[in-house]
């Protein structure tokens, strides 16, 4: 299959600094041509120092179809790339090629004129994208219905929120009906409740053989709709490939960097209280590091610890708390039967959870430290480590977690109720016998 985009050693290059003066004498003119024309014959292009390289060597095809995340720490590149592939800006060297009408969305109201209402905008910015007024016209209350702004559509953008011009450029675009659909972390923006909404758009657009780039720093987000990420650093494509795998690379990484940093605990500095917690680990059951997990899978939480005094009885307690700050649930070794007599030095100390019954969504830990009767506390911190529970269906339509209930059903007239599983087992028994 021929891809859709494809991108040939693609670079961009910036200058520093030649934005700032607004006019220059005779001299300074004649000194910037000598310096330019001294960094033009530097050896293998390396950047000079009134120059920096935003992009370098990005070179990869995509083809019809795919929702492809791009992540990557801030500076890495993302947004530059997205304004290349949507022509917005030209690369210094390489080469794009791209079939099919694009729709982008790259910066929150990108195409709008602000003394214009957003009924007028809707026609500027889809006729800027490519769409015909007829087209327009069509689906204008689609866009409008979408976008949730029917109360403010005739009046000037200048008085919308961030998150309703957010909405109304993200409708426009989406409803061009692009073969590309190129997305920045715009959607960041806009509530809980829009951004599940505009993933669900893209998913559709993806059903429709579209193909979506977008750049996000919610890995629940690119690994809940991407098979396949670009993890750029440097400018350069550090790794392209599985979500799961370079979502793994990506927060192993910036683990490593520093990222997922251990905040203070409650009731003043964490270097006060008798126990404190040194590094938070996510396995799978097998003891493997994950950050991704399957609805119905276990999940291994390994606690390192240091006591600068003894303690007795103490209580670990882990809670995993949802992204929007819905606590969902807790482990505590007291209550479940994980006792320990007491505690005077280094330590660690792991829970394995049940199956996990969680809805698909991002979570993260947060850990305390209590005495037995939950008098005392110890220790608090919100360790900045998440993971994220996949499934297809279970949103948070179903609430907190799903358990399977049991389902009763009386056909006819019948009195006695038949559980769905007891029909199974019997139906079962009927085509043995036969």
């Amino acid at each position: 299959m021929q891809p859709i985009i494809s991108a040939e050693n693609l670079g961009k290059q910036y200058r520093l600094g030649s934005q700032g003066a607004a006019y220059s004498t005779v001299r300074e003119a004649l000194t910037n041509a000598v310096l330019s024309r001294r960094e033009g014959g530097r050896e293998n292009g390396s950047a000079s120092p009134r120059t920096i390289w935003a992009l370098r060597d990005v070179s990869f095809e995509i083809r019809p179809g795919e929702v492809v995340g791009i992540i990557g720490r801030n500076g890495a590149g993302k947004s530059t790339l997205l304004k290349v592939l949507s022509r917005v800006t030209e690369p210094t060297p390489g080469r794009v090629t791209l079939f099919g009408r694009v729709g982008s969305l790259l910066e929150v109201g990108t195409g709008f004129h602000p003394e214009l209402t957003g009924r007028e905008n809707v026609f500027l910015n889809g006729s800027i994208l490519g769409m015909s007024r007829k087209e327009i016209l069509r689906r204008f209350d689609e866009i409008v219905a979408f976008a949730e702004v029917e109360k403010f559509i005739d009046t000037p953008v200048k008085h919308y929120s961030s998150g309703m011009y957010m909405r109304l450029a993200f409708a426009v675009a989406a409803h061009l009906d692009p073969d590309i659909l190129l997305v920045d972390e715009v959607l960041s923006v806009g509530d809980l409740a829009f951004q599940r909404k505009c993933l669900a758009y893209a998913k559709t657009l993806q059903k429709n053989s579209a193909t979506v780039l977008f750049v996000s720093h919610n890995m629940f987000t690119v690994t809940s709709i991407c098979n396949r990420i670009l993890y750029l650093s440097d400018g350069r494509v550090r790794f392209d490939g599985a979500s799961e795998e370079v979502v793994r690379l990506y927060e192993q990484e910036n683990r490593s960097n520093g990222g997922a940093q251990l905040s203070n605990g409650v009731n003043g500095h964490s270097a006060q209280h008798p126990i404190s917690i040194t590094d938070v680990t996510i396995l799978d059951e097998a003891g493997n590091p994950r950050q991704v997990f399957n609805y119905g899978e276990r999940l291994r939480i390994r606690l390192r610890f240091e006591a600068k005094q003894s303690v007795k009885n103490p209580n670990f307690v882990v809670a995993l708390i949802r992204s929007d700050n819905v606590a969902c649930c807790n482990y505590s070794s007291a209550v479940d039967g994980g006792d320990m007599l007491s505690i005077s030095s280094t330590g660690t100390v792991e829970v394995l959870t049940p199956p996990l019954k969680l809805i698909s969504e991002l979570y993260t830990i947060h850990v305390l430290v209590w005495d037995r009767e939950f008098q005392r506390l110890y220790f608090s911190q919100q360790t900045g480590v998440s993971f994220q529970v996949r499934h297809p269906l279970f949103t948070t339509h179903f609430g907190v977690f799903h358990e399977p209930g049991q389902w009763v059903w009386k056909p006819g007239e019948q009195t006695a109720p038949v559980t769905l599983l007891q029909q199974g087992i019997e139906q079962q028994q009927e085509v043995e016998q036969r």
